[in-house]
C-alpha cells in the first residue's frame, strides 16, 4: 500500500475520531467555544479524505455524485466551523444574518447527506451493521445540530467512529476492486 492509500484508509480512523473531539468540546463548553471550532475545522477538512477513500471504492454515478457532495458538505462543515470562531469573537453567527450568509445552510446540510451517500456507496464493501450505523448516524447528525442537543451529537459521533473504524479494521484497507453502481435505465 502507497502512501497515498494509507493517508486515505487512516482517514477513517482519524476524522471521526477528531470530529468528535470537537463535539465533545462543543458539549462541555458550548457551541461558541473557539477551540471547538478550530477542532471542527480540521475534522471537517479530514472527513474529505474518508469521501475520497470511499470514492475510490465504487464507480458511476455513486461516485460521481459523492464526491460533489461531499466537497460541499465539507465547505459547509468547515464553515460552521470558522462561524464558530467568529461567534467567539464577538461576531454575527452567519446562520443568523440575512442574504449571502445562508449559503452556510445548504452546505452545513451536504455533510450529513454526504456521510449517508457514503454508507449507501459502502453497501456492498462491509457489513451492514457498519454501513446501517453510518447511515443512521448521518440520519441523526442535523437533529443533533440543529437542535442543538449536545449528548446526542456526541453519540451520533461515538457512532461514526464504531462505523467507520469497523471500517478501517476490515480488510478493506488494501485497494479494493471498485464496485460499479450502474446509471438508473431511462424511461422509455
Amino acid at each position: 500500500m502507497n502512501s497515498k492509500d494509507r493517508l486515505l484508509a487512516s482517514s477513517l480512523v482519524f476524522a471521526p475520531l477528531i470530529y468528535l473531539l470537537a463535539d465533545c468540546l462543543y458539549a462541555a463548553r458550548g457551541w461558541a467555544d473557539p477551540t471547538a471550532g478550530v477542532i471542527q475545522v480540521l475534522g471537517s477538512v479530514a472527513y474529505q479524505f474518508v469521501i475520497l477513500w470511499v470514492v475510490g471504492r465504487v464507480d458511476g454515478i455513486v461516485a460521481t455524485t459523492l464526491l460533489v457532495v461531499g466537497a460541499l458538505g465539507v465547505a459547509g462543515n468547515v464553515a460552521y466551523g470558522f462561524d464558530t470562531i467568529h461567534v467567539s469573537l464577538g461576531d454575527t453567527a452567519l446562520v443568523d444574518a440575512p442574504g449571502a450568509a445562508n449559503l452556510i445552510k445548504p452546505l452545513g446540510l451536504c455533510f450529513p447527506l454526504a456521510l449517508l451517500m457514503c454508507a449507501v456507496a459502502l453497501r456492498r464493501l462491509a457489513p451492514l451493521w457498519t454501513t446501517a450505523a453510518i447511515a443512521v448516524a448521518a440520519l441523526v447528525f442535523p437533529v443533533a445540530h440543529i437542535a442543538d442537543i449536545k449528548w446526542l451529537a456526541v453519540l451520533d459521533n461515538v457512532v461514526l467512529v464504531a462505523g467507520f473504524v469497523a471500517v478501517a479494521m476490515l480488510k478493506t484497507l488494501t485497494p479494493a476492486p471498485r464496485v460499479s453502481h450502474p446509471a438508473p435505465e431511462a424511461a422509455s
